[in-house]
């Protein structure tokens, strides 16, 4: 019975080695052919363009949370139109106007949620 699953065992060897192999020579390699010299303004933390003045630990804004929502929402809105495009013609023959209305309704709460976002300021940057 064990000799059935040789063949997955055998897939999962060969696609570690495959994924970590040119990790590991790649790193090797670079570091007995490439050059090393480091100085002050290689060594420094790079962040955003500008050199960091205050604690890593220091609170964010808010905002920046809201708009990796909203980006995430508006992208998994995208995810659900494609699929639905693609099969707009052979369902609308078999279910008839309710799959294009159900989608209609889908967007209509989003945008009624975009437009609630636009009002409160959510997507101003002061």
């Amino acid at each position: 019975m064990l000799e059935n699953y040789f063949p997955i065992l055998l897939f999962i060897i060969v696609g570690a080695v495959a994924g970590l192999a040119p990790i590991a020579l790649g790193s090797g390699v670079s570091r007995l052919l490439g050059v090393h010299r480091p100085d002050s303004e290689k060594l420094s933390p790079y962040e955003c363009g500008f050199e960091a003045f205050e604690d890593a630990r220091m609170k964010f804004d808010v905002r920046y949370y809201l708009v990796a929502i909203l980006f995430i929402l508006f992208d998994l809105e995208i995810a659900f139109l494609f699929p639905w495009a693609i099969v707009l013609g052979e369902m609308s023959n078999v279910v008839g106007p309710f799959f294009f209305l159900s989608m209609v309704l889908f967007l209509a709460i989003l945008v009624v949620g975009f437009i609630y976002e636009w009002k409160k300021g959510a997507l101003e940057w002061d």
